[in-house]
Formats: C-alpha cells, structure tokens, sequence
C-alpha cells in the first residue's frame, strides 16, 4: 500500500554532572567478527565437537569509535531495489521517526528509530535536499554513519500536488464508505499517507 501510494502521486542537563552504571555504545571497544563468549561456553559443553556459526561470525568488526566527533556525518538511505545515497557525507539530518522529528548530528549517540510517513531532509551547508519516505528505519551508529532503510523515497520537488489531493480526496471517500475492518484500514493507511505527503507539500 506505502509503495502504490508514493508511485501513484509521483511524477517521476550537563553529561558531566551524570553518573550512569552502564558504558554508553560510543564507549563501548570495537567487536571482533566472532561470538568468543559463544564459543567459549561450547566447548566446555561439547569439547570434542566444533562450535557452529553464528550470525556474528559473518560480520565485519564494528569500526572503533573515533577519538573526536568528526565533521561530517556519513548517509546512507537504501530502498529494498536501489541506494539513493551512497557514503554521502553530509552535516546534519532530519529523519521523520515516530517520535516527532529527529535530528542528527556528527557525533549522534547510537540509536534506532522507527520512521513514520514524512519528509528527510539532508543537510549540506546551506543546501537542503528533501525526500519523502513512506516509512521504515533508521539506524544511527556511534561512528556517525548513520543508515535510513525505507520502503520508498521520492524527491518532494517529484510530488504532484493534484494528484495528492485527488488521491487524498478518494481515499476519505473510501474511509466514510468503507463497511468491513479490512476497507477500514486501507482506506486509513491511504488517507494518513496522503496527508503526510500533503504536509510536505505545504511545509
């Protein structure tokens, strides 16, 4: 429904003062690829048989968390059949969690946020690059690279606004219309995704 939607419209106090009982993750060492707690606890079990993989041991170790926040924050946005943005460095972004809007910096503290219908803005000095995004994730790392996973993202400046307003009109009609749970919720999942392009229409 995100993806029928998003091609329908589309034309184209101090930290010093704190003291915490657990290490924050930028504190947190670098991780080797392979689970040593893992494979320590096997062997005392069953010695005599190799331990099997764990996802782990497929992964490239954590890169270690610079000693200095860097100047640049590090972007990828990937869609499940393309990347838009690549390693871009850029100084800060506006993701749309379903929180409220989150920004992040250079030096952000590690973590994931659930992203609700709304508008990414990539900052880069005094360029703003917009993007709507149906939904998804975003995974903010203590190295300052930050990864946003979305079902679909489309340039604003690519938005129809007469198509959303058609789109937005049809789906209110199916809402008042509807009779069954299942027309219920397309119909509102249509009209809160609409309206959210809408929004970054007018905003």
């Amino acid at each position: 429904m995100w993806r029928q939607g998003t091609r329908f419209i589309s034309s184209r106090a101090s930290a010093a003062s704190m003291r915490w009982s657990r290490q924050f993750a930028t504190d947190l060492p670098a991780e080797t690829a392979g689970d040593s707690k893992f494979i320590d606890s096997w062997k005392k079990v069953m010695p005599n048989i190799d331990p099997p993989k764990t996802p782990s041991a497929y992964m490239t170790p954590r890169p270690p968390t610079p000693a200095t926040i860097p100047s640049k924050l590090t972007v990828n946005l990937v869609l499940p059949y393309d990347s838009i943005l690549s390693g871009k460095e850029v100084d800060m972004v506006i993701i749309p969690a379903s929180t409220g809007q989150m920004g992040v910096l250079p030096g952000h503290v590690a973590s994931i946020a659930e992203l609700k219908p709304g508008v990414l803005s990539v900052h880069e000095g005094n360029d703003v690059t917009k993007y709507f995004l149906s939904g998804g994730f975003a995974f903010v790392h203590a190295n300052s690279i930050a990864d946003i996973i979305a079902l679909e993202a489309i340039p604003v400046d690519h938005i129809d606004p007469s198509l959303v307003q058609k789109g937005l009109a049809e789906f209110q009609q199916k809402q008042n219309s509807a009779t069954t749970d299942m027309e219920k919720a397309e119909a509102q999942i249509g009209v809160e995704l609409h309206s959210a392009l809408n929004a970054a229409l007018t905003g």
